[in-house]
């Protein structure tokens, strides 16, 4: 490999995002943050590295696997580059703004960096634009979050969003009636994941088998789920927290009869620290998830309840960005000729010097337009645009 070869080379994982990528990015993530502020969240911006007390702290701990760590030259204490924002905005809640009146509503968005990346998310860094609803226990604040965040995946141009809930309370709650604790609810969890009746009736003998294997059946359109787990004979924590998915169900088809709703009562993957309803977005045009969300316990407000969208899902889900117009101003345009043509919505490029061909240099500079005697016109051997 060249030494110029070699400066090109990153990290798996890490990449350069050029132009138009990277403008498409930043105005998408603008677009996303005006629509939940417009909802009355207020933008916060955490720092790139903490200390690892203050990060892995509360719902930071389910990250500590996924941190890159470092010393601190100057304190000589161990930071790390955060892998989430969502437990940043929580340290922040409940210091900084302690003493703010709640329920207390922010936003965010910024780079995270992970140390590995998935199958279907390879890259270590991407971008994330969230928000948290902190300090408000109420169903309704479980479809707000879920409501604004469609919303602003729509008004930047996601089309089809769907929203699969999960509430991996219920299952808990089962195990924790049936006395399945340990090693033994751990292999029990991972059969329900892997939605393997055989080894879930292997594990679980009456009256719990039918409890367990029932629930491997309430996966689908959430109405129809809703009815089959009705059915079963749940109660305590199980059928409370069942209530409340019935209740946000309710809510959301009241404010959205188009919106796809799936619910999966089973699913635990990537919700390990949620103690309530949680949910994934998904678009029909693109695999993965554009973002996923839910309700965590806070040790001194109570509750919360947010969503954090994936920027690089979110962009795969959009339509090409439109190109900009492009406008060569040749060598002597007067300056305030260019203040006007920006003020119109043209890209000018001005001429540094007297150009031999003025079209030749006006391709090179990828315009498809030219100002010539006070006009706008094509330039030569381009397609208009």
């Amino acid at each position: 490999m060249s030494k110029e070869n070699g400066k090109a080379l990153l990290p798996a994982g890490l990449q350069d995002i050029l132009f138009p990528a990277a403008a498409h990015e930043a105005a998408v993530t603008e677009g996303l943050i005006a629509a939940v502020a417009r909802a009355g969240y207020e933008r916060i911006k955490p720092p790139l590295l903490e200390f690892e007390q203050s990060l892995f702290s509360g719902t930071g701990q389910a990250l500590s696997q996924q941190t890159f760590r470092l010393m601190d030259p100057i304190s000589q204490g161990m930071m790390g580059v955060r892998a989430d924002i969502t437990p940043q905005a929580v340290r922040v809640a409940t210091t900084r703004l302690r003493n703010r009146p709640r329920p207390l509503r922010l936003c965010y968005a910024g780079e995270i960096l992970q140390i590995r990346g998935s199958h279907l998310r390879p890259e270590r860094q991407f971008r994330q634009v969230g928000a948290e609803l902190i300090g408000a226990s109420a169903a309704e604040a479980d479809a707000e979050v879920i409501l604004h965040a469609v919303d602003a995946l729509e008004q930047v141009g996601v089309r089809g969003v769907s929203v699969d809930l999960n509430m991996p309370t219920v299952v808990s709650a089962l195990m924790t009636r049936a006395g399945r604790t340990g090693a033994d609810a751990q292999n029990l969890r991972e059969a329900l994941d892997r939605k393997d009746a055989a080894e879930v009736a292997r594990q679980v003998s009456a009256p719990w088998a039918e409890l367990f294997l029932g629930l491997l059946d309430t996966t689908g359109p959430a109405e129809q789920v809703l009815a089959r787990a009705c059915a079963l004979n749940l109660n305590g924590a199980a059928r409370e927290a069942l209530d409340r998915v019935e209740r946000v169900v309710g809510l959301l088809r009241t404010a959205r009869t188009d919106l796809s709703l799936t619910l999966d009562l089973v699913e635990h993957r990537g919700f390990e620290y949620h103690t309530g309803l949680s949910f994934i977005f998904f678009a029909p045009t693109v695999r993965g998830e554009l973002g996923r969300g839910g309700r965590y316990d806070l040790q001194a407000d109570g509750s919360a309840t947010g969503f954090t969208l994936y920027m690089d899902t979110v962009l795969r889900a959009l339509p090409e960005p439109e190109q900009p117009r492009r406008l060569y101003l040749p060598h002597g345009t007067p300056y305030r000729d260019g203040v006007d043509l920006r003020e119109e919505g043209w890209i000018t490029i001005a001429g540094l010097q007297a150009e031999d061909t003025i079209h030749a240099a006006a391709r090179a500079q990828n315009c498809a337009h030219i100002f010539v005697d006070g006009q706008v016109v094509a330039t030569e051997g381009t397609t208009n645009r």
